[in-house]
C-alpha cells in the first residue's frame, strides 16, 4: 500500500468497487480508502454483515457521498447458504442457537417453501439489525435483551433455489431495498419446522454495479496511489462506462 502520500493530493472523486472480504466492515473500508487516496470524505452504499462478502459500493468525495441515497435505493442480489436444523437469535452464523432440530426436510419440501418468499411479500426486520424503531436501533436494543414488537416491511424479492444437501442449502436472490436475507433464511426455517440460519451471504450485485467488476481488497492494498485511481469511476448515471484517466 502507498504510505508516503502527497502533502497535498490532487482531488479524487468518484466510484470505487471493492470486493468485500469476509471479516471486514464497511468502516474499515472506509478507513483504508482515506489512508489510500487521501481524501477524508468517503461513504458507501449500504453495509454488509461481518461475515458476508461481496459488491462494496464506495463512494469517494462529497459530490458523491451526497448521492448515497440515491444508491442506497436501489436494488441488490445476493447468493446466499442457509443451514437448516439450527436457528440464532442474530439469525446467521454469527449468533448464539436458540432452536435445534434433526428432521430432514426434503427437497419438495424446501421448494415448496422457498415459493412463500416469491414475489411482494412482507418481512419482519431481525431484532439484530441497524433499523431504528422509536429513535433507537434494534440491534442495541437486542443487546440489551430486550425484544420489541417489530411492522412488517414491504419487499420484492425474486429467489432461486441453487443446490440443497441437507443441512445445507443454497440460493440466489434479488430483492427490493430494506430486504434481509437472514430473515429470509429465519423465516424459512420456521416455515419448514426445523429451524436455520444464514451460514453464508455473497453479494453479487448492488444497482448496476456487479461483483465482476469490483477491486478485490487484498489487491487494493498493494496499489499505488496512481493506480487505484484508474479503478474510480466518475459519471454519475453510467459509471461503467468513464474511468477516470
Amino acid at each position: 500500500m502507498t504510505t508516503n502520500l502527497p502533502q497535498n493530493p490532487v482531488n479524487i472523486e468518484g466510484i470505487l468497487l471493492l470486493d468485500k472480504p469476509k471479516g471486514c466492515t464497511a468502516f474499515s473500508l472506509v478507513s483504508l480508502l482515506r489512508k489510500c487516496l487521501g481524501v477524508r470524505k468517503i461513504g458507501h452504499s449500504g453495509t454488509l454483515d461481518p461475515f458476508a462478502t461481496g459488491v462494496m459500493v464506495m463512494l469517494v468525495g462529497r459530490n458523491f457521498t451526497r448521492l448515497s441515497d440515491q444508491f442506497l435505493s436501489q436494488s441488490k442480489a445476493y447468493w446466499a447458504e442457509v443451514h437448516l436444523g439450527i436457528a440464532t437469535d442474530t439469525y446467521d452464523c454469527d449468533g448464539t442457537v436458540t432452536e435445534q432440530s434433526e428432521r430432514v426436510p426434503t427437497l419438495a419440501e424446501i421448494q415448496q417453501a422457498l415459493k412463500q418468499f416469491e414475489g411482494e411479500i412482507l418481512q419482519v426486520p431481525p431484532m439484530y439489525s441497524a433499523k431504528k424503531q422509536n429513535g433507537k436501533k434494534l440491534y442495541e436494543l437486542a443487546r440489551q435483551g430486550k425484544t420489541v414488537e417489530r411492522l412488517p416491511v414491504k419487499v420484492e424479492v425474486t429467489i432461486t433455489l441453487e443446490n440443497y444437501q441437507y443441512p445445507h442449502l443454497s440460493f440466489s436472490v434479488s430483492c427490493s431495498k430494506g430486504t434481509y436475507i437472514r430473515s429470509i433464511a429465519h423465516d424459512l426455517g420456521k416455515v419448514l419446522g426445523v429451524g436455520a440460519h444464514l451460514s453464508q451471504l455473497r453479494r453479487t450485485r448492488s444497482g448496476d454495479f456487479h461483483i465482476q467488476n469490483c477491486l478485490d481488497v487484498n489487491q487494493l492494498k498493494s496499489l499505488s496511489l496512481e493506480e487505484i485511481k484508474q479503478h474510480i469511476y466518475h459519471h454519475e448515471n453510467h459509471p461503467s462506462l468513464l474511468r477516470v484517466s
